[in-house]
């Protein structure tokens, strides 16, 4: 583990070098990346011009809910860019192959090759927001409450790097360049309302199918006292551990399924 942590750094640093060289497209990035957060958060404004509250949450309440689900999602886009592009980079064009060659888990160098700094201001972005919003709502950060925060951000990433990665598995048994995991990204959105505002169907896929409900919504229920969903978030955890746990037996699977294009 220790040497794996020594390379990631070395990795982060490097790549943090290279990224930089070019600041004006890395600044023309983070903007990017800003906007199109700003309008999400811009939404949310929107709908409350029309109810104070929504499924008995307040405006502060899904504010802080909001903030709080741009967390993880950051800290999972920092490392998952080439999760994205595995299929057309890696099996299509055969770059796998180089992979393979290396005295290092696969795994962790198709996922340290490459970083996207620019999501570490959406995560920023979420801490105003989560930080804001509790202050509105005489939210107290207390040592129990750092801790769940805490707990809900790192199993909220890895929840996102279970789901994603495990779709990311279906390019060794299918080549295509595109992939399923575009429509599975569109959900992302729905795990930063309150899933009561969903008929059950929609709650059950959000909790148990596609567990993107457990990187947000439960973690913000269990600080802002919505008590209700206390015995969901008792599995957080879980959740998290056999997402990751899934996707990595898949993945070796797949390693194993592997065969060179041969170019």
């Amino acid at each position: 583990m220790g040497r794996y942590l020594r390379l990631l750094g070395q990795y982060f640093a490097q790549y943090g070098k290279v990224r930089l060289a070019y600041k004006a497209d890395f600044f023309v990035s983070v903007a990017t990346t800003l906007v199109a957060t700003f309008f999400g958060v811009a939404l949310v404004f929107l709908l409350f011009r029309r109810a104070p509250e929504i499924a008995g949450w307040s405006f502060d309440e899904i504010l802080f809910l909001y903030g709080f689900g741009l967390i993880p999602m950051a800290m999972f886009n920092v490392v998952s860019v080439n999760l994205y592009y595995f299929g057309q980079v890696y099996i299509v064009e055969g770059k796998f192959d180089r992979v393979l060659l290396r005295p290092v888990h696969s795994l962790f160098q198709v996922m340290s090759e490459q970083f996207r700094l620019e999501a570490l201001a959406d995560g920023a972005v979420g801490l105003g927001l989560v930080i804001w919003a509790g202050e509105r709502l005489g939210f107290v950060w207390t040592l129990k409450a750092l801790a769940l925060g805490l707990l809900g951000i790192v199993c909220g990433t890895a929840i996102y790097l279970g789901v994603f990665l495990l779709l990311t598995t279906v390019s060794f048994w299918v080549e295509d360049r595109v992939g399923i995991i575009p429509p599975v990204y569109n959900m992302l959105t729905f795990g930063r309302y309150p899933l009561d505002i969903y008929n059950p169907f929609i709650r059950f896929l959000l909790s148990w199918v596609v567990p993107f409900g457990f990187a947000a919504f439960y973690p913000s229920a269990k600080l802002l006292g919505h008590h209700e969903h206390d015995t969901a978030f008792l599995w957080l955890p879980a959740v998290a551990a056999v997402s990751v746990g899934v996707a990595v037996l898949a993945w070796n699977q797949g390693v194993k399924n592997y065969s060179s294009t041969g170019s």
